[in-house]
């Protein structure tokens, strides 16, 4: 008999090491374990197995069936846009490629909600960017820009941009954001001294929503993501 653990203790571990072990290859796509082969290895009830299976399912990334057992699904099948998943997924060996590809994502996605947020943002909203933009500028020529302080800002910034855009689709992908924000931090590929000029399109942002000027406010925040991705070229 396995040595059962109390399902909140266990339960989120569980699902961090299966979900890396799919994500990393150590389980391939169609590979197959039974829910007691689970229970065994993890030394949990069956309930807590279940529970880590069903949200596993839910991202795409398994399916369990009756006298089969749990099948690892492709990367095809996978909900690539869920933030769990995306932290798995910057874990492994190709984590430069997901970071890759997620600013390619937000190349898409953070010009048009700068757009729309000069738009349709009210004028708290332009002064709030503008305070967050600041204190990046603060934090960043102290040489803090590696520290959590400095990532909390950001996240706060770009969380507050989506939902400046007015459009709830938009808004809904912040998690995405703060994902790869949290990883290039995670990895090293945050600098403590930022150059100016991320600090100078950050508030360029702030100050074209505040003026109402679609066009300007674009302009900035793809140039905050293509500084982003020229880093990324460079490694």
């Amino acid at each position: 008999m396995p040595n059962l653990s109390p399902a909140p203790v266990l339960h989120n571990s569980i699902l961090e090491r299966l979900g890396t072990e799919i994500v990393q290859g150590v389980r391939p796509a169609g590979s197959v374990i039974t829910l007691a082969q689970l229970e065994d290895e993890a030394g949990v009830s069956r309930t807590v197995i279940r529970e880590v299976v069903r949200i596993l399912e839910s991202m795409g990334m398994v399916e369990s069936r009756r006298r089969v057992g749990v099948t690892v699904l492709p990367a095809t099948s996978w909900s690539v846009l869920d933030p769990q998943l995306i932290r798995w997924r910057l874990t492994g060996a190709e984590r430069l490629a997901q970071l890759h590809r997620l600013t390619e994502m937000r190349l898409a996605l953070e010009p048009t909600a700068a757009r729309l947020a000069a738009r349709r943002a009210t004028a708290e909203v332009g002064i709030e960017l503008l305070e967050l933009a600041s204190r990046l500028r603060i934090l960043g020529e102290a040489g803090r820009g590696h520290e959590q302080p400095y990532l909390e800002t950001d996240i706060a910034f770009h969380a507050l941009l989506l939902a400046a855009s007015g459009n709830d689709m938009i808004a809904s992908l912040h998690g995405i954001v703060t994902e790869v924000l949290a990883s290039r931090t995670d990895l090293g590929l945050s600098p403590a001294h930022p150059v100016a000029v991320a600090f100078d399109n950050h508030e360029g942002v702030a100050r074209a929503i505040m003026s109402r000027d679609e066009n300007l406010a674009e302009q900035y925040a793809r140039a905050v993501v293509m500084e982003v991705w020229q880093e990324l070229s460079d490694l």
